[in-house]
């Protein structure tokens, strides 16, 4: 539908009657500057519109109201559309050290492959959040800055692999790199919206600068919550040793979740993992109130670009005369 930003404007649209009829007439005064060609413009103004046809006046009439049109700022108006809105900024820290390769998930998939497809659901049913990516290993990277754009998101994690960070497992320096950028986000976004941050791993911190305690002290300051979920096969006990995974460092995973407000989740599989994430959902849901807005596209420019050419054939009109 069309619609007017600026309807007041046509209370402009008499002005020029208004300037004829009511304003005095110009007396001329001694002393005045003198150009050669006000002559002309005078006597154009006074004998020009007798002289030339009527169809003249009519195109000063027209340029007129195709001025004031476009000074109302046609625009029209798309469908309503909704667009769900929590303000939550969300940020996903994912183990790829060399040890997501093990293939011990249901239907011998490897850990990473089961985080890529549960995680992106996950991640693409989080509409009306701020998601990001960090990827980490010996280090921490980011790999997909806080964003509305969830497909990307997703799909940044699918094309993730293993030893793309190197080979060990910072776990200090991924919250550390996650506080920085949430922070960094709420600062240019200038909201105090809720913080999350959910890490996955399936083993203990072995490289890093930062001790994860305290990166996890460190993001209570800032108010971020934290949810670990450790992944791989359950630890089972047997005359032919352990089975499953036995590097996962719990103990430190359910301090941290603790520390921060969060929570501690275990996945043995992809069935588990999904639990997890809908846990999580549960826990920060990501559907708020809609709000509504209607896509727009300007137009004054048609009746401005239109004006312009009559303008030209006023000019071109007079200077024949």
């Amino acid at each position: 539908m069309i619609h007017f930003a600026w309807p007041w404007m046509l209370l402009c649209l008499p002005l020029p009657w208004l300037a004829q009829h009511l304003l005095p007439p110009a007396k001329p005064q001694g002393g005045a500057l003198y150009l050669p060609f006000a002559a002309t413009v005078s006597s154009d103004c006074e004998t020009g519109l007798r002289a030339n046809s009527r169809w003249r006046v009519m195109l000063f009439v027209l340029v007129w109201i195709l001025l004031v049109g476009a000074s109302t700022r046609p625009q029209w108006l798309g469908e309503p559309q909704a667009v769900p809105t929590t303000g939550r900024s969300l940020m996903m820290a994912v183990d790829t050290s060399g040890s997501m390769a093990t293939q011990d998930m249901a239907g011998g998939a490897s850990r990473l492959q089961v985080v890529q497809a549960v995680g992106g659901d996950f991640i693409r049913h989080r509409t009306g959040d701020q998601v990001g990516l960090i990827l980490f290993g010996t280090r921490p990277y980011l790999q997909a800055p806080l964003t509305a754009d969830l497909n990307t998101v997703g799909q940044f994690l699918n094309e993730s692999v293993i030893g793309v960070a190197g080979p060990q497992t910072a776990i200090g320096d991924a919250i550390g790199l996650g506080i920085k950028r949430l922070q960094a986000h709420r600062a240019q976004a200038g909201s105090k919206g809720v913080m999350v941050l959910i890490l996955l791993t399936d083993g203990g911190n072995d490289a890093g600068l930062m001790d994860p305690i305290q990166a996890a002290k460190m993001a209570v300051s800032m108010g971020l919550k934290i949810y670990t979920i450790g992944v791989g096969a359950v630890v089972q006990q047997g005359i032919f040793g352990n089975g499953g995974n036995t590097d996962l460092d719990e103990p430190t995973l359910q301090s941290i979740a603790q520390i921060t407000g969060g929570a501690y989740f275990r996945a043995a599989d992809s069935n588990g993992l999904r639990d997890v994430y809908a846990q999580i959902d549960k826990i920060e849901p990501a559907s708020g109130q809609p709000q509504w807005y209607r896509p727009s596209s300007e137009w004054f420019a048609w009746p401005l670009g239109l004006a312009l050419l009559l303008s030209v054939l006023v000019v071109l009109t007079r200077e024949r005369a």
